[in-house]
């Protein structure tokens, strides 16, 4: 029943779907870590383009860490939903505390990922914003609200398998979404792997330090 081997194999299929960004300057491929970042290695090498990775982390009500109140994602983007914390009565301290957590996380990830290296400039550039699959999209649909921030002209959605509803609703969110599948029934992204086991930091780091290098 699987589509792909691995994420590599995802990646190489999802690259031939996305041919009219081939050797363009003004293109860069993000990564959603961990799991996007195997994938997007193979579509940065297909399209002779630059990689780097876009961590987003959301950020939850205190009480109910699942509900995201907000998120915060590279390159210092913060988004707050403030009508859900006005309809709790989130306290601006709570605020602060719950994000100052996460935005420890999401330094200690980008220091491994990316070494001391800075967060590119994004402005004017067409950004392949890139993971392993969308389920309901919902970090995905994060990522994009936030790459907004950073000036690209153009956000490109792409990922190797989508439930058809999820990629049929990132048409107005992102400025083009790309889905190698969209099988029906979908159940679950990792369904469409033989081997969908979790990237390890240390994969995500050789795999940057290797596009570097290339």
């Amino acid at each position: 029943m699987s589509a792909f081997r691995d994420r590599r194999e995802a990646g190489r299929r999802l690259a031939t779907k996305l041919g009219g960004y081939v050797g363009r300057g003004d293109v860069i491929v993000l990564a959603l870590p961990r799991g996007g970042v195997p994938v997007a290695a193979e579509v940065a090498n297909a399209l002779s383009a630059p990689l780097d990775v876009f961590v987003v982390r959301k950020v939850g009500v205190p009480w109910h860490e699942e509900l995201a109140m907000g998120a915060i994602a590279s390159g210092g983007v913060r988004l707050l939903n403030e009508e859900l914390i006005q309809a709790y009565a989130i306290s601006d301290n709570e605020v602060d505390r719950a994000m100052q957590r996460e935005l420890l996380e999401l330094e200690r990830r980008e220091t491994l990922y990316r070494g001391g290296r800075p967060f590119p400039d994004l402005r004017n550039k067409t950004v392949i914003l890139v993971d392993d699959g969308l389920a309901t999209g919902s970090t995905m649909r994060v990522a994009v609200e936030a790459l907004r921030k950073e000036g690209p002209a153009r956000i490109v959605v792409a990922v190797p398998v989508a439930a058809p509803a999820t990629c049929d609703a990132f048409r107005d969110v992102a400025d083009e979404i790309v889905c190698a599948l969209t099988p029906e029934p979908f159940y679950a992204v990792g369904l469409w792997y033989d081997d969908f086991d979790q990237t390890t930091d240390a994969e995500v780091h050789e795999l940057l330090a290797r596009a570097r290098a290339a």
